[in-house]
């Protein structure tokens, strides 16, 4: 992979109006996600700015440095109500250069000032630095942390989502946050027919999220939208050939049969029945569990 290029820009605004789906407001504090997972959706926004969702997505990262700023001034307006927001949408809020940006903390920080509810996704581990953050707005029920899990195999892990944390130390992070009240749980998501949809895989997932005290856990069947879907067929042809025939037959379009998707969560819940794993509800806002949002 070529090196990673990070390239510092100024936001117009930090909120993004959401069209279609059951949230309002979206909050990106990067573009881009050196994680590289070769299925992930937000690959095609690259494609919006005339870069490609293959080679550039994990490598060409745009930090908006003055979203801290921009999103305090916008959560002041008094047309502003407090919508939950949805951080994470288009690339990982806890991706490595988080570290040295602290931007992530700095929108969590704007929005418990301004009693505004976030609900984040992550594979990031870097999230329980944040862990003071996160308690006092697990104390006013306005936070849900997901943790997007693909499978617990570690040949599959490296070979999916090669520049994210190994799923265990995902995991470890999430029983962390739990432990002090923090609502946190699992997205199994995507599914990915053909390599991670067998029973065996999908019951190891749902068996440690319930050892890591996941307080929900959520599913969603990969879907292939342009820029992603050129990616990720290349992906199989490359690595994955004899799959490729049954995936052009599965997904004629972006999305996977209703029934393929609907036998998959039949599946998984019968698994979460089984290994105890009861979702707790949420006083607050929908979280990514209800939505079906995954990285």
């Amino acid at each position: 992979m070529s090196p990673v290029h990070y390239e510092e820009r100024s936001c117009r605004s930090a909120l993004n109006k959401v069209q279609g789906m059951s949230f309002r407001w979206s909050l990106n504090p990067y573009q881009g996600c050196v994680h590289g997972c070769h299925y992930c959706y937000a690959r095609r926004y690259h494609g919006f700015l005339e870069l490609d969702p293959g080679e550039d997505f994990p490598t060409v990262i745009f930090v908006k440095t003055n979203i801290v700023q921009r999103l305090r001034q916008e959560l002041r307006r008094s047309s502003w109500i407090g919508d939950n927001v949805m951080l994470g949408t288009a690339t990982d809020p806890y991706e490595p250069i988080e570290g040295r940006y602290r931007l992530t903390r700095g929108c969590l920080s704007a929005c418990l000032d301004h009693a505004t509810p976030v609900s984040l996704v992550t594979k990031g581990t870097l999230v329980v630095r944040d862990i003071d953050v996160l308690c006092s707005m697990a104390a006013k029920d306005a936070v849900s942390v997901c943790f997007s899990l693909t499978t617990v195999d570690q040949d599959l892990w490296r070979e999916l989502e090669p520049g994210t944390p190994p799923p265990a130390q995902r995991l470890r992070a999430m029983a962390r946050l739990a432990e002090v009240g923090i609502r946190a749980g699992v997205l199994l998501a995507p599914v990915i027919p053909g390599l991670t949809d067998d029973r065996r895989g999908l019951e190891a997932v749902v068996q440690a999220a319930a050892e890591h005290g996941a307080q929900f856990l959520g599913v969603q069947t990969l879907y292939l939208k342009p820029g992603t879907r050129q990616h990720f067929m290349g992906f199989l042809k490359a690595e994955h050939p004899d799959l490729l025939a049954g995936y052009q037959r599965l997904y004629p379009g972006d999305y996977a049969p209703k029934r393929f998707q609907q036998g998959l969560s039949s599946t998984v819940a019968a698994l979460k029945r089984a290994h105890n794993l009861r979702d707790r509800p949420s006083n607050s806002r929908p979280t990514y569990l209800q939505l079906g949002l995954s990285l």
